[in-house]
């Protein structure tokens, strides 16, 4: 089901600030972050024994030191280079650029169910509502991808501090997260 012209607007308007801030954030400011960021997922999901996780792009929280902060068998997304649903590969160390130039695994691909094996997913997102709403980047990546989660698994977005808002807009297709990891706040849980 399709989001209504309204929230369809509301978003667009949201990302584009929320890049623009990105974008306006100095490297030092994004490398401390990065390091914050690191140290609490270490400590929180330290004894997970799979993570499905992400290697965040220049302007995210993370850059740099995710996901080789994160513990245990660690599965990251491969996108396809058709279509919008993600298929995953067990992280061997080795990336190269894949679609949107995203640096991605590079070993063999395991199918989108694959994510049902994960102990905890973190997800990137753009801004996260103190009800656990998700704002992505629009290409619905995540919320395909979230449906073969287990039941009840954590999911938790990594965002800035000022991306964890009151509220925001949301359709019926988006899925949620129960927690979000802020450089200064650490991690919230939301459920």
């Amino acid at each position: 089901m399709a989001d209504s012209p309204e929230v369809v607007s509301a978003k667009a308007a949201l990302r584009e600030s929320l890049l623009a801030g990105r974008a306006a954030r100095s490297p030092a400011a994004r490398s401390a972050a990065a390091e914050a960021l690191a140290a609490v997922l270490a400590e929180r999901l330290g004894g997970s024994s799979v993570v499905a996780a992400y290697v965040p792009a220049a302007e995210e929280p993370g850059v740099g030191r995710l996901p080789g902060a994160l513990p245990g068998r660690l599965l990251l997304p491969v996108v396809p280079a058709r279509g919008r649903e993600l298929s995953w590969t067990e992280h061997d160390g080795r990336l190269a650029p894949g679609r949107f130039g995203l640096l991605e695994p590079t070993g063999p691909r395991l199918p989108p169910g694959a994510l049902a094996a994960a102990d905890v997913v973190v997800v990137p997102a753009l801004a996260v509502a103190a009800d656990g709403t998700r704002l992505g980047r629009g290409g619905g990546f995540y919320d395909r991808a979230l449906v073969h989660a287990r039941p009840g698994v954590t999911v938790v977005a990594v965002v800035f501090d000022e991306e964890l808002v009151a509220e925001l807009p949301a359709g019926p297709h988006d899925r949620r997260v129960t927690a979000v990891v802020t450089p200064s706040a650490g991690w919230w849980q939301l459920d």
